[in-house]
This record gives C-alpha cells, structure tokens and sequence, in this order.
C-alpha cells in the first residue's frame, strides 16, 4: 500500500494554506488549470450543476497563499454489481465478503472526477487526496460503503494501479476508460491494526 499519509501530514504542516472547500452554487471559482481540457471544463462549466441537482459533490483544495485551485475531486454514489460475463471477477469479489452477508451488489462511492493543477502535478498530490478520500470512507462511513470506484482514463489506470486500484475486467482494455475499484476493507483493517 502506498504510504501517503506521512506525506499528508508533511504536505499540510508545511503548506497551512490549503484548505478543502466542498463546491456549492455560491462558490466563486478560483483559478484551476491542468493538463487535462475535460477535468478543466467540467471543474468550469458543470461541477456546480452536478451539485444542485444532486448528482455529485467536488471538493476544491484551496491554495490560500496563491488565491487558486491546487486540485479537486468529485464524488458520487455507485455500486460494484454482479455481471453474468465477469464470473471470474465476482468470485474473487466474494472471496473477501462473509457468505451470509454475499449480495448482487455492494455499497460503493465512485470518483467521478480527481485532477491536480499543473502547477502542482507529480508532486504527490493526487496520490495524498486519494489516501484521503480511502481514509474518510474507512474511518468516517456515515453510509455503507465498501469499495471506491472510478471510470480511469487509460492515461490514468498507472496512478491509480499505483495507488491500489485493481481493474474489474480485461474486456475494456482497449477503452478510452477504464473501470477500477478499491476495496475499503482491507484498508480500513490495516489502519485499524496501525500498519
């Protein structure tokens, strides 16, 4: 497992001017550019309107020193849910579920959208709000939720791989996208046990 935490506490003592602002209809947008024209426009032009209707939450992470967006995330809820072609992947699913709590479908949250600003790209950054987010759903579950998911750009899958994705199936290997998923249960016995 990647050992982000230590670089979180590092990331915040050292930069005190970060500070995470969850994005309402009010929120005036701060700069945020990155390498990526898709998260910029949706980060832009939609991110608001997904939360008025309900459909998912962002996060901004503030540079108050340098008045902008050094990144952000967005949220919203899924399920991993039995497919009849992906016999293999259930299975292993199943493995890690008791057999009388085993269902069609589990509780998941998927990141919707998680990009870095280029001022602030490969510094670790992405990889610090992901082990973030795993912790906040492992310690702090106000809702069933166990496993993180996310439709990962092709040019993504290897920081998520990185950061302990897995992928659901070969079938979309050839995709613009990519479905992964992370299990929270082994996370959160790991956190719980201090490892």
């Amino acid at each position: 497992m990647v050992q982000i935490n230590r670089y979180f506490r590092a990331l915040m003592t050292k930069r005190m001017d970060f500070e995470f602002v969850r994005l309402t209809a009010e929120t005036q947008l701060l700069p945020f550019h990155c390498a990526d024209e898709d998260l910029n426009h949706f980060l832009m032009e939609d991110a608001k309107n997904y939360s008025v209707d309900l459909m998912a939450v962002t996060y901004l992470l503030i540079d108050k020193e340098k008045q902008q967006i050094a990144a952000y995330y967005s949220l919203l809820n899924d399920k991993v849910a039995y497919d009849p072609q992906q016999k293999g992947f259930w299975n292993r699913i199943n493995r890690h579920i008791h057999n009388n709590k085993r269902r069609r479908s589990y509780p998941s949250v998927k990141i919707g959208r998680l990009a870095v600003g280029d001022e602030y790209a490969h510094s670790g950054l992405g990889s610090t709000i992901l082990y973030y987010i795993k912790e906040l759903y492992a310690r702090g579950n106000r809702a069933g939720c166990r496993f993180l998911t996310v439709d990962a750009y092709a040019n993504a899958t290897d920081f998520y791989r990185k950061n302990d994705f897995e992928y659901f199936t070969m079938l979309d290997t050839l995709d613009s996208t990519r479905l992964m998923y992370f299990d929270l249960k082994p996370f959160k016995d790991s956190l719980e046990q201090g490892v």
